[in-house]
């Protein structure tokens, strides 16, 4: 037979029977927010940040530009292949102009660097060979150099300078004061030097073009052989 309660009971059993058990169900409900947010936190904390791909302006003459080659076989679009084959990540934006010289290269800078929407981390700066094969004042074309290697690192860009040997066309004397250039650049603004950008491929009819100045497919595979791992270490922060 059931039993009949009397409605203050009933009342009596509504909400407030369960005001003990929703203040304790409210407060770890409280207490699970609290420790979710910390556990969120500590997670993104946590998280390795998104990797940086480096970024790097390879500004020069034919020789970056990639003069009778398709594109993608130009030295900076197959030295940015060697070097994510190696698990390196960059991004080479080729800036290299056929037939500029030094003072070409000044002359389209400020420009070059206002027109990229990201700022190059790195620079691989190679001019000179075009004032050489016209005989152009040595003076000049150090000045030129210096100003451009001052200008890219006040952008907050690394530099890596490629060195150029003159041809004796233009006398022993100019043959002297051209090839001091370089290594009296990179001790003076402290950047890095590979000394001779064409080494191994000049004067070697098999590595270049007809011309016999612009480096072929199989010239360019020389080239970047030799001077990733240059590149890498520059990257990394350990070139010398």
């Amino acid at each position: 037979m059931s039993r009949n309660h009397h409605p203050s009971e009933r009342r009596r059993a509504g909400p407030a029977a369960y005001g003990t058990g929703a203040r304790l169900f409210n407060a770890l409900s409280r207490r699970a927010a609290a420790w979710l947010c910390g556990l969120s936190l500590a997670l993104s904390l946590a998280a390795p940040a998104a990797a940086h791909t480096a970024v790097i302006l390879a500004f020069g003459d034919s020789l970056f530009a990639g003069l009778g080659l398709p594109a993608n076989e130009s030295f900076p679009a197959q030295l940015e292949a060697r070097l994510k084959r190696q698990g390196i990540d960059v991004r080479i934006i080729n800036a290299g102009s056929s037939g500029d010289t030094t003072h070409d290269g000044v002359a389209r800078l400020d420009w070059t660097l206002a027109d990229k929407a990201d700022k190059p981390d790195f620079v691989l700066l190679e001019l000179g060979a075009n004032d050489m094969l016209r005989c152009l004042p040595t003076d000049a074309a150090r000045a030129n150099l210096d100003a451009m290697i001052r200008r890219f690192q006040a952008s907050g860009s690394r530099v890596l300078l490629f060195g150029m040997l003159a041809s004796p066309d233009c006398g022993p004397d100019y043959q002297r004061r051209f090839d001091r250039i370089y290594a009296e650049l990179a001790r003076r603004d402290h950047v890095p030097l590979y000394p001779f950008f064409l080494q191994g491929v000049a004067m070697k009819p098999q590595f270049n073009q007809p011309d016999g100045k612009h480096p072929n497919a199989r010239g360019v595979a020389v080239l970047v052989d030799r001077i990733a791992p240059w590149v890498a270490r520059f990257v990394a922060g350990s070139a010398t």
